[in-house]
């Protein structure tokens, strides 16, 4: 994850022509974990592998086609989004479920213009290897790219001639940033900052800013283009509002929540959590080191269930018990 300075991001699910959105494509409900490597006491990529595995994690965002992880990855059922523009991803699939390709991420400056075409390229070369029915490509870019607005209804992107694709997801950077937000409002327990807008209640930060992603593709003639929610997590330590409870509440509801969709389009969402471990070489702001959901040693940072089928999460599994209040969702 790139310093946001507030803002948040998410990817949106694009098979592009050059200046084209994609079709519709089906979307179910998943809950996958960014595997950031940005750390020198990170356990080996088989038990990275594992851990997903035991944790029920079905699927994976990494940050670069390295060839141990993706060995790792060889015959599991977890989905897989792949960022690198040269990723050689032939020699892997099917045996690895490589789902989408990630061209880029946040781009900034004269190189935003480079990107369709980057996207274009990958895209010709998936289908001359017989691959472009199977893997998606699109690419990332910040929340910045939506012009500001209080309300979802009137999102659109502030630079349309470089937007047909994107983004990616942050609440609490928009929580960090503004003193008047309430927590609650971000972690989606119930709060006063309950909004309507043209025929929808948004009771969360979430559901307002996936929306107002929405709103912006319609005006850009992309109603039906899907949404994967690329990153979104919040850091246990070091920021306003950063600590293990907050974070545990936010991806847990998370978790509950992303079934239902959005008040503007109720579908089932696909979210990737940020990330799987704190990385000690982060850099920038110090909470960039403690967004993760386990400490190197493989030991949970906090309680997350992922199945939704036990309320026990024995400690050896890395997993803990669900607290009450999570039954709202």
């Amino acid at each position: 994850m790139a310093r946001r300075g507030g803002v948040a991001s998410v990817l949106a699910v694009l098979t592009l022509l050059v200046g084209l959105l994609a079709p519709s494509i089906q979307q179910v409900q998943s809950i996958g974990v960014c595997y950031g490597t940005h750390g020198d006491n990170l356990p080996a990529p088989g038990d990275v592998v594992k851990l997903y595995q035991s944790n029920h994690i079905d699927a994976m965002r990494i940050y670069l086609a390295d060839d141990t992880i993706l060995h790792a990855l060889r015959g599991t059922s977890i989905a897989v989004i792949v960022d690198a523009p040269d990723a050689n991803v032939q020699p892997y699939y099917p045996d690895v479920s490589i789902k989408y390709i990630a061209v880029g991420n946040e781009v900034e400056g004269d190189d935003r213009h480079k990107i369709l075409l980057a996207m274009q390229n990958i895209k010709d070369a998936l289908s001359a290897a017989g691959l472009g029915g199977h893997i998606k490509v699109s690419t990332s870019v910040k929340m910045n790219v939506v012009a500001s607005s209080p309300l979802p209804s009137k999102g659109a992107f502030a630079e349309p001639s470089v937007m047909g694709p994107i983004v990616k997801f942050y609440p609490y950077y928009a929580y960090m940033h503004n003193d008047h937000m309430d927590v609650n409002f971000t972690l989606f327990l119930p709060s006063s900052m309950t909004m309507d807008d043209n025929g929808h209640t948004y009771t969360n930060l979430f559901d307002a800013m996936v929306d107002s992603i929405y709103s912006a593709m319609e005006k850009e003639g992309g109603p039906d283009v899907p949404v994967v929610i690329s990153e979104t997590g919040w850091p246990s330590a070091d920021g306003r509002g950063a600590s293990k409870d907050n974070a545990m509440v936010y991806n847990q509801n998370l978790i509950s929540h992303v079934g239902k969709g959005t008040p503007k389009r109720p579908v089932a969402l696909e979210a990737y959590m940020f990330t799987m471990f704190d990385e000690n070489q982060k850099t920038g702001d110090p909470i960039e080191k403690h967004f993760g959901l386990f400490n190197p040693d493989k030991s949970p940072v906090y309680c997350i269930n992922f199945s939704g089928t036990s309320d026990s999460c024995p400690r050896s599994m890395g997993l803990a018990s669900r607290p009450v209040y999570y039954a709202m969702f």
